[in-house]
């Protein structure tokens, strides 16, 4: 089906709820994996994640977070003087751009506290909306829109929950199948999948639950 085809609607509920089991058996716990303990501890780590792997971001934040502990500490840092602390993240003079900016803008416009509204996250240097989406699931508990990193792209184009490959329109498709109390959840589940089974280069089909449902013309193993 290709993307242009391709109608929401169209994918039965059943099959939906078939693969939201599957997940939920597969991985009760799944969270986010960025340490954090604050919405901007977790802003700050979301935005150094981009191209980079999460264990990578989580050796460096805690040094980082020692260095510089507050949003303010952060607002009054230069770019340059940042990019340092960061480089093992990778692109890390547009990140460090990205998160002074930020801390700035939060400082000026939010009282120094990270909005919890998506319009106004939005009008942070540095954040679309998969990172907006993160801290307003994962911090502040609202099921705001659906978080479409690699993992999610790869594994719902997989499970034809979708055919497009722009980010915007993969969590547009999602919105319209998923129940909206799923949203926070499913892409932490899926995020697990991907990393643990569904493989970007040869996925884990013989060990996959959600194997019988899929149809992917890249599978390694089929039960049927």
């Amino acid at each position: 089906m290709k993307a242009a085809s391709f109608k929401p609607e169209k994918v039965k509920p059943a099959r939906v709820q078939a693969i939201l089991r599957g997940l939920a058996e597969a991985y009760p716990n799944a969270e986010c994996a960025l340490a954090h303990r604050s919405a901007w501890q977790l802003l700050l780590a979301t935005i150094l994640s981009a191209q980079c792997t999460d264990a990578r971001v989580n050796l460096v934040t805690p040094l980082l977070f020692q260095k510089i502990p507050t949003v303010k500490a952060m607002a009054a840092l230069s770019a340059e003087a940042l990019e340092p602390e960061i480089r093992s993240t990778g692109f890390y003079r547009n990140k460090a751009k990205a998160i002074t900016g930020a801390a700035r803008r939060i400082v000026e416009a939010y009282g120094g506290k990270v909005p919890d509204r998506m319009e106004d996250l939005l009008t942070l240097p540095g954040v679309a909306r998969k990172t907006a989406n993160v801290v307003l699931g994962v911090w502040f508990h609202q099921a705001s829109g659906v978080v479409v990193d690699t993992h999610v792209q790869r594994v719902s184009q997989r499970l034809e929950l979708t055919q497009n490959t722009a980010p915007e329109k993969i969590e547009q498709d999602l919105q319209a199948i998923l129940p909206q109390r799923e949203w926070i959840a499913f892409s932490h589940r899926v995020i697990a999948h991907g990393r643990q089974c569904c493989l970007a280069r040869k996925p884990k089909c013989s060990a996959c639950g959600l194997e019988p449902l899929c149809h992917a013309p890249d599978k390694t193993y089929s039960s049927r």
